[in-house]
């Protein structure tokens, strides 16, 4: 009796061999092969799909990544492209077959050449390294907050993914997040006084570290979050003629600017708490770097 292999299988199968065979050419290619439509469906389900969603799809085939979505919900917008001519002229006959042409269409363009700016949702399922390339380009071109969605492969060890779903084949989601490395300044009033503060940024995709000055102390920035636009961390920093206060800082991203607000809870019990708005600004120097001296209260 013929063992039937199941298609998911043979499919994966095909990939791994093609992966080991040697590289010809000079630019990597990514063979077309469709995706299960239930993977489709859970990546998909994994964006959280929305009314205002553009959805992208680089490497596109034959549609079934933006028609799928265009079919579950039934306002948002999207696009694909693709290098195969032939496959972009098939989805777009399927789009309109299915009387969706106002709201999806597909390109006959290299997916390094994708405009990004308006997507809110870009979906890939291309060789690793093919990602992996097309990495820089998502996140030098798409707006903080764009959800990237993939089926099997990853974004490279240094990206982590925010969300996955392993029930199943992995799949898994990505949030572009904002830039934030460099030097952030800002002035708080604080019990009668203004106080500035010079912060140093580090930036790793989503994973955020930070250190920050105030008159002649330093101290380190605690429980960094950076989820698309949205950051927030702590703070606990002894201030002059006032004691060792403590931060709450949520806020969002606007290039070079963080508009937000901090909870500022004062000693000497820590029971009374005061809410700030809370303005930081990108600068070019950092007072960080002055001099301190030896001259600290204590």
């Amino acid at each position: 009796m013929e063992f039937q292999m199941p298609v998911a299988a043979r499919r994966l199968l095909l990939c791994f061999m093609l992966a080991a065979a040697p590289t010809l050419a000079q630019e990597r290619f990514s063979p077309f092969v469709p995706s299960d439509q239930e993977n489709v469906e859970r990546m998909l389900k994994l964006a959280g799909l929305r009314d205002d969603d553009i959805v992208v799809d680089l490497g596109s085939g034959d549609g079934r990544i933006v028609l799928t979505a265009a079919q579950m919900n039934r306002k948002l917008r999207g696009f694909g492209v693709d290098i195969d001519e032939k496959l972009v002229a098939a989805a777009n006959a399927t789009a309109k077959s299915r009387g969706i042409a106002d709201r999806v269409q597909f390109l006959h363009r290299n997916a390094y050449d994708a405009d990004l700016r308006e997507a809110t949702v870009i979906a890939m399922w291309l060789w690793p390294e093919f990602q992996r390339m097309l990495r820089p380009m998502i996140i030098a071109n798409a707006r903080p907050g764009t959800r990237v969605i993939t089926n099997l492969w990853d974004l490279g060890d240094w990206w982590p993914p925010d969300a996955e779903d392993i029930d199943g084949p992995r799949v898994a989601m990505w949030i572009v997040p904002a830039r934030v490395e460099g030097y952030w300044n800002w002035d708080l009033a604080v019990g009668g006084q203004r106080f500035p503060y010079a912060a140093i940024l580090e930036q790793r995709f989503q994973r955020v570290e930070g250190v920050v000055r105030s008159g002649k102390r330093r101290e380190l920035l605690h429980d960094m979050k950076l989820r698309g636009e949205d950051i927030s961390f702590s703070l606990g920093l002894t201030l002059d003629g006032v004691g060792f206060v403590r931060h709450a800082y949520t806020g969002k991203v606007r290039g070079d600017r963080i508009d937000g607000t901090v909870k500022i809870t004062f000693p000497p019990d820590h029971q009374k708490t005061i809410e700030l708005p809370w303005q930081a600004t990108r600068g070019t120097t950092s007072a960080y770097f002055e001099p301190t001296g030896t001259d600290i209260p204590r």
